[in-house]
């Protein structure tokens, strides 16, 4: 008997009427020259009961953005189901249903919109009928102060309309962008997911085969395609790609994410960069009303370590970073830092006029900072903890008598300093930057974000873009970052496929190539890189070159690019391209700290789908299937 009433609800749940208006054209109705009946898809909103004999339900439109009052009542009225005022009244929120009713006028309009969903004001529904298509369960507690976790992500995504609007915007965006670059000369090309392992520099996913000791590797990026497709005769490809890396996972990263991905042959970086600004500020001015500048600023990768500790300077912070161990008594720096000839930086950091520091408050702001877990490790640096000055004019020489006088009255004479400033010295080893920010890099930006936390200082606004060129071609290796997995000591610092820059970092290559400086540019908007893209090698042999000689990559390695090899001997033009994280820049146009925010489905920072519950266990017999044994526990599998 059970068995029968659950097949006979599920049919009753099979049929239902088609909708005949849309809220939208509701709204947007003035007044109905006559009462009009009307079918109506939603679910059940909140609901007032004046009597046993009448209720006032909302229904909220399919997409949860708009409402219309339904009116229920025990007359009978013509064409009325004789249980309608029955039904609704048993039917819990959050119940999806098809609702016929009696569309006319509300004689009492609500005076404004409650929360995030818009109103029909103007217009009301009296019930004629109400179907149930699947009755919400009693036992989810679904009020609007519940938090669903991460393993109710599609109750997130129902009850959270700022959720839903963000991928309503991704998907905007998305057409914006494929109809520009279509208008541009771009095709739009898929690539395949199922690739085979390559040493590009990040970790990958393997997935195995029933063909002993053979399995395929998701691509950490469609790079090596597309720059096949440009050897094919495609001079223009774009998509936009699923990729895969087994990363580390901050706010900021995914294990899988998607990239707008393109390519270009027969041009340079110069090509490749106007192309991605006429993208960005399409986007930016359709869908977010601002004008972005034009040209977008640009500044070498020293340029931006030297002056914002970080190769994704966020501008709109406008202290930057000087060098001033030359003015420096040999004394006092060795006091901060174990070094040998290091170099010393300064840094001045200086609130709001608004808040009025003084320096007690600002000696107490960087006393309760350097407690904190944010601003904790800076003090274990093992290049020395920074030195910190609080500007006193009370004091000799405004507090900083222990930089020295020629010290003192140069750095009053660089910052303008008034009382209360903040003066920061930081030691670093005196070589070539490497990596992607410096210690006081970091703590520039960590006592700027203190500083907003508590007040003192105004959150930074508006877009500030930026081209980051001339990087490194090479970085050293580190355990961390093994890069390709060469004998030289040295890694591809974006990858193995990007040029030397110009005629003369080609002739530096044998002599120097940690001194190379590569074809290399990163787009970065306050302070996030969005993508970063290169001109590609297209000759063979200076591939070839560059992967054996330069950084020493074993024949077994080499061979695994041979495809690749093929492809550019055979007549390869030049080409360069970009890839921008897709992710990232629905967050940041949307002012969202996580990537997490704007993407349906994604991974907790343990690289989980709770929701899902994926990664799942390998069964013994899939084990067996795929010829896979498992290490024992003890096993260090971090290689």
């Amino acid at each position: 008997m059970e068995s029968i009433a659950l097949l006979d609800r599920f049919k009753a749940s099979m049929d239902f009427p088609e909708e005949t208006a849309s809220f939208t054209s509701i709204a947007t109705l003035l007044e109905p020259d006559t009462e009009k009946t009307v079918v109506l898809h939603g679910y059940l909103g909140s609901s007032t009961s004046r009597s046993k004999n009448l209720l006032f339900v909302q229904l909220l439109s399919k997409d949860r953005t708009r409402s219309i009052q339904i009116v229920s009542s025990s007359k009978a009225l013509p064409g009325k189901d004789d249980s309608a005022h029955k039904v609704i009244n048993r039917l819990p929120m959050h119940t999806p249903v098809a609702v016929r009713g009696l569309l006319r006028k509300r004689e009492q309009p609500p005076k404004q919109d409650s929360g995030e969903v818009e109103k029909v004001k103007h217009l009301e529904l009296d019930l004629l009928g109400v179907q149930s298509l699947n009755e919400f369960p009693a036992d989810i507690i679904a009020t609007p102060d519940t938090v669903f976790g991460p393993h109710q992500r599609h109750l997130q995504l129902r009850a959270n309309t700022d959720l839903r609007k963000a991928l309503i915007t991704r998907s905007e965006v998305g057409l914006t962008l494929r109809s520009r670059l279509h208008e541009l000369g771009f095709v739009d090309i898929e690539t395949p997911l199922l690739f085979k392992s390559t040493p590009e520099g990040a970790r990958e996913f393997i997935v195995p085969t029933r063909r002993k000791g053979f399995a395929y590797a998701l691509p950490q990026s469609p790079q090596q395609f597309k720059q096949i497709l440009m050897g094919s005769g495609i001079p223009r490809y774009y998509q936009f790609a699923r990729c895969f890396r087994d990363e580390n996972l901050r706010a900021d990263r995914q294990p899988e994410f998607t990239q707008l991905d393109l390519e270009m042959s027969f041009v340079g970086a110069e090509q490749v960069m106007c192309t991605i600004e006429d993208l960005i500020r399409s986007v930016w001015f359709k869908h977010l009303g601002k004008e972005l500048p034009d040209p977008f600023p640009r500044m070498s990768y020293a340029e931006a370590m030297a002056q914002y500790g970080s190769d994704k300077p966020d501008t709109r912070l406008d202290k930057k970073i000087s060098q001033v161990g030359h003015l420096l008594p040999a004394d006092l720096i060795s006091k901060i830092s174990p070094l040998q000839a290091p170099i010393v930086e300064a840094l001045m950091l200086r609130f709001d006029p608004v808040s009025s520091v003084d320096p007690l408050t600002m000696r107490k702001f960087i006393s309760e900072f350097f407690e904190s877990p944010e601003g904790a490790s800076f003090n274990s640096n093992p290049e020395g903890g920074p030195g910190i000055f609080v500007v006193e004019s009370r004091k000799p020489l405004h507090g900083l008598q222990a930089l020295g006088f020629e010290a003192a009255e140069r750095i009053e004479d660089m910052y303008g300093i008034e009382d209360g400033d903040l003066i920061v010295l930081q030691a670093r080893q005196n070589r070539p930057f490497s990596g992607g920010s410096t210690s006081l890099g970091r703590l520039r930006l960590a006592l700027h974000a203190a500083g907003v936390k508590q007040g003192y200082l105004r959150p930074s606004t508006g877009f500030a873009p930026l081209w980051v060129t001339d990087f490194p071609l090479f970085s050293p290796t580190t355990q961390d970052e093994p890069g390709q997995g060469g004998n030289a000591g040295l890694a591809a610092t974006h990858h193995p496929f990007t040029s030397p820059k110009t005629r003369a970092d080609v002739d530096v290559l044998l002599v120097d190539p940690s001194s190379v400086i590569g074809d290399h540019y990163d787009l970065v908007i306050n302070g996030i890189e969005l993508g970063g893209g290169s001109r590609r090698i297209h000759s063979a042999e200076m591939q070839e070159f560059v992967m054996r000689d330069i950084l020493k990559m074993s024949a077994e390695r080499l061979a695994e690019f041979s495809h690749l090899l093929d492809v550019l001997r055979a007549g390869c033009p030049p080409h360069a391209g970009i890839a921008l994280g897709f992710d990232r820049l629905i967050a940041l146009m949307l002012g969202r700290s996580s990537m997490r925010e704007v993407i349906a489905f994604p991974k907790t920072g343990k690289g989980e789908d709770a929701l899902v519950k994926s990664p799942g266990m390998i069964s013994d017999k899939t084990l067996e299937r795929y010829a896979l044994q498992l290490r024992p526990a003890d096993v260090d599998t971090n290689v």
